[in-house]
């Protein structure tokens, strides 16, 4: 994928990207928050929407394919979230290799 040129006005979701963090509960288990770590915008495109059904219920998932301005410090593990809206990110590369740009492979919670 070439991203020779990327429109800046089509980076219009504004994203703030989380981190988890965990704090030991001294009971040999631990308790997880989320930090924001910054605000960013993206393009964000669906990519695969999958169904599943099975147990009486029926499991919806989408991914989508996010690209960002270039920054230092992102991996998989973190998320973007939109007000209710959660992107958990899967992969993360540079696709020409020049640190212009960000290409996340991203699922969406409860889709």
């Amino acid at each position: 994928m070439r991203l020779s040129f990327v429109d800046p006005g089509a980076l219009r979701h504004e994203f703030a990207l989380e981190e988890c963090t965990t704090t030991p509960d001294n009971l040999g288990g631990h308790t997880e928050s989320w930090v924001e770590l910054a605000t960013l915008f993206a393009r964000v495109e669906p990519v695969t929407v999958q169904s599943v059904f099975g147990a009486d219920q029926s499991l919806e998932t989408v991914t989508h394919r996010v690209t960002m301005r270039w920054r230092t410090g992102l991996k998989s593990g973190m998320r973007l979230r939109r007000n209710q809206r959660i992107l958990d990110i899967i992969t993360v590369h540079d696709p020409d290799e020049t640190q212009r740009y960000l290409v996340c492979r991203a699922r969406e919670q409860g889709a």
